[in-house]
């Protein structure tokens, strides 16, 4: 019986895992990259993009689930990356939930399609697909029609603005009766 050596291992166990990185190489960029059909805001400029967003709509999703006074903040870093923190409040446990990420773009800065990281080198789709041209308001959609945000730099939007966004998201086949309308009462987050 032939024993391998431990080089060859080594060696066949590389092959292994350099295929199989390789074959992950679209899965993860399907995780960055907008849904097919879906147009994203260009000209962009991050820094008026830049400060506090109100969550003012979602789909959901286990990261988010039962937060209520939801808001982002993205801020400009020196390397061209956007730090960003999410704080939504947890009824149910009487206390604020916080995460710390990263975005960085996806391609050219004047586009707005990041990916964003909230775990180690995980990322997600984060594509800017309609703002207010004086940057009040925007939708955000991830790397599916199963994730989307509407955000306002106030708690609330302005009239008509809802129902415009609403119709652009039903449009790109976003299931808009599942969007969960985020309650905002409290003063002290």
């Amino acid at each position: 019986m032939h024993t391998p050596s431990p080089h060859s291992l080594r060696s066949r166990w590389h092959r292994a895992l350099l295929l199989l990185c390789l074959a992950g190489l679209p899965l993860l960029n399907a995780c960055t990259s907008p849904p097919d059909g879906v147009t994203v805001v260009s000209p962009f400029d991050v820094k008026r993009y830049a400060g506090q967003w109100f969550e003012i709509a979602r789909l959901d999703h286990s990261f988010e689930r039962g937060l209520s006074d939801v808001n982002a903040i993205y801020r400009l870093q020196a390397d061209g990356s956007v730090a960003v923190v999410n704080r939504g409040f947890d009824a149910a446990k009487g206390e604020w939930k916080e995460a710390v990420g990263k975005a960085l773009f996806t391609g050219d800065s004047n586009t707005a399609s990041l990916k964003v990281s909230f775990f180690g080198p995980f990322y997600g789709g984060y594509h800017v697909i309609a703002l207010d041209p004086d940057y009040r308001w925007a939708m955000v959609i991830g790397p599916n029609t199963g994730y989307l945000w509407i955000l306002a730099r106030d708690k609330q939007l302005p009239p008509g603005v809802r129902e415009q966004l609403v119709a652009q998201a039903a449009r790109l086949g976003v299931n808009t009766r599942e969007l969960i309308w985020v309650e905002h009462r409290r003063s002290d987050g």
